[in-house]
């Protein structure tokens, strides 16, 4: 026991009365923040207005808590959830005054938000006139950074443990239970940096010369085959794959994986070098 990490942290870093600022939303926030900064110097590149970034965000934030919300309700527990829809989007549990009242949707799933992020995209770059695959390739690399930083969130709060391990650097989430257990949010937290740095000098050393689609391709290829290999050292989260091999993380990874696949091979055989509209006369309002 004495060789393993006992985690324990306090999710909190400020707490008042009723209200507190928690490692998670501080992390979630930064990740937008960051990837805003960054973007906003690939639009100012090609032209596009800060304005249209502004919106872009706007959707991206709507589709990611929307998308992640609905992706945890109907991908781990449907059954609870269609029966009792209300409490897909009310943002509390238990009884106001009770001992159990908590504040705050409980459960999230990056599956969903990914969904829900690519639908966002999807009507914004049709509203704003700008090629999908453009803005999918810069929002890809700055959301692999966005992940870093949620799953580090998801090790503040002591969630997404991973199995029963005896290895060096097994955890002891003491919020959980006193058994060793895998760091899976870190490990995909040191994945999804490892991604983000790859794809990010990627494009800063060939932007000139790579095709629309390729690194967004690639991105889905790194981002869900890293988070397939992950699900082997997690526990089971729902019981519709009890039964099964592979748990509900690799079947929701699988369909990113080969889109990834055909979208790099696409990209190669069909693909054009960007710029293409973008360096406008007038910017992208």
């Amino acid at each position: 026991m004495l060789n393993f990490i006992t985690w324990n942290p306090d999710p909190s870093i400020f707490a008042a009365g009723g209200f507190a600022i928690r490692w998670y939303g501080l992390l979630f926030a930064l990740g937008f923040v960051f990837s805003y900064m960054i973007m906003a110097r690939y639009f100012k590149k090609e032209n596009l207005s800060e304005k249209s970034l502004d919106v872009l965000a706007l959707y991206i934030v709507i589709g990611t808590v929307v998308g992640a919300r609905l992706g945890h309700c109907l991908f781990y527990e449907p059954g609870y959830y269609l029966s009792h829809p209300l409490a897909m989007i009310t943002p509390w549990s238990g009884t106001i005054g009770g001992e159990n009242f908590q504040f705050g949707l409980q459960g999230l799933a990056s599956h969903g938000g990914a969904i829900g992020v690519l639908l966002a995209i999807i009507i914004w770059a049709r509203k704003k006139k700008v090629p999908l695959l453009w803005i999918l390739d810069r929002i890809a690399i700055v959301v692999a950074l966005t992940g870093t930083l949620i799953r580090l969130g998801n090790l503040m709060n002591s969630e997404i443990v991973g199995q029963a391990a005896n290895v060096p650097w097994a955890f002891i989430f003491a919020k959980v239970d006193q058994i060793p257990r895998h760091p899976a949010q870190l490990y995909e937290s040191l994945a999804y940096l490892a991604i983000f740095t790859g794809l990010f000098f990627y494009h800063y050393k060939n932007q000139k010369h790579i095709t629309n689609g390729t690194i967004f391709g690639w991105f889905l290829i790194l981002l869900f085959g890293a988070r397939f290999l992950i699900e082997f050292l997690k526990p089971q989260q729902t019981e519709i794959v009890a039964n099964m091999s592979l748990n509900m993380g690799h079947l929701l990874s699988i369909p990113f994986i080969i889109g990834g696949i055909i979208l790099v091979w696409w990209a190669r055989t069909n693909g054009t070098i960007p710029p293409i509209p973008l360096k406008a006369k007038k910017p992208v309002k």
